[in-house]
């Protein structure tokens, strides 16, 4: 039977300090570098996942869920690539990063202007990867644990979210809560490259993107990302 992971909080960015590397390829840990279509935000990236994925799970005896926060996915590259290119979207806004993953999303929010920043995630070592990064560049960012889904964002006026539409299971908990979020007022965009899930119907295309071989290796076909706004 596979024992359950132990908890991190978010003081535990440490964590990850022994599977960051040197700036060099061909290491299997984590190393920094710019995202491809945001040069501007520099991430700890997986050089491979399944062996970092392997790596952590040895270091604490448990199984593990895929380290997504290792990867910069390329519908969160959409997102963070608009909000630099159109900072008034968030300039002197608080903003929510919801299922930030690596923190690319909310970190290019920082960099735009945005009054205040979260990101929130369920994964214990997102979380410990949100902080790492943010430090890496130099912004603030407010790192938020837990399952937000149930609630309306608070009090964020402007709500971002990266390939969150990637299964079912997501997308039937990520659309009601972003209704909510847009229903008391803020403003919500989506970016994705049109996973399965994505729902056309609730979304208006605010901006598209072709790309090449700009995400995880399970997005190396993509040729092009989209920018969506939730219709209210």
């Amino acid at each position: 039977m596979n024992r359950t992971a132990p908890a991190l909080t978010t003081d535990d960015r440490p964590v990850l300090d022994p599977f960051v590397v040197p700036d060099v390829a061909g290491h299997d840990g984590l190393r920094l570098a710019e995202v491809p279509f945001v040069p501007e935000v520099r991430l700890h990236l997986a050089e491979d996942a399944i062996v970092l994925r392997a790596r952590l799970e040895a270091q604490v005896g448990a199984a593990l869920p895929p380290p997504f926060w290792a990867d910069a996915w390329a519908g969160g590259q959409a997102v963070a690539r608009y909000v630099l290119d159109h900072r008034d979207v968030v300039a002197g806004l608080r903003v929510l990063d919801v299922a930030s993953g690596s923190g690319l999303v909310a970190i290019a929010a920082a960099v735009a202007g945005a009054a205040a920043v979260t990101a929130n995630d369920i994964d214990p070592y997102a979380l410990a990867a949100i902080a790492l990064n943010a430090h890496a560049n130099d912004v603030a960012v407010e790192v938020s644990r837990g399952d937000l889904l149930g609630g309306d964002g608070d009090d964020a006026q402007v709500v971002l979210a990266g390939d969150v539409f990637y299964s079912r299971s997501m997308a039937e908990r990520m659309l009601p809560f972003l209704h909510r979020a847009a229903a008391r007022g803020a403003r919500v965009l989506v970016g994705d490259p049109g996973r399965a899930y994505l729902p056309h119907d609730s979304l208006e295309v605010v901006a598209s993107y072709q790309v090449s071989m700009i995400g995880a290796p399970e997005d190396a076909q993509i040729r092009q990302v989209y920018v969506l706004e939730l219709r209210r």
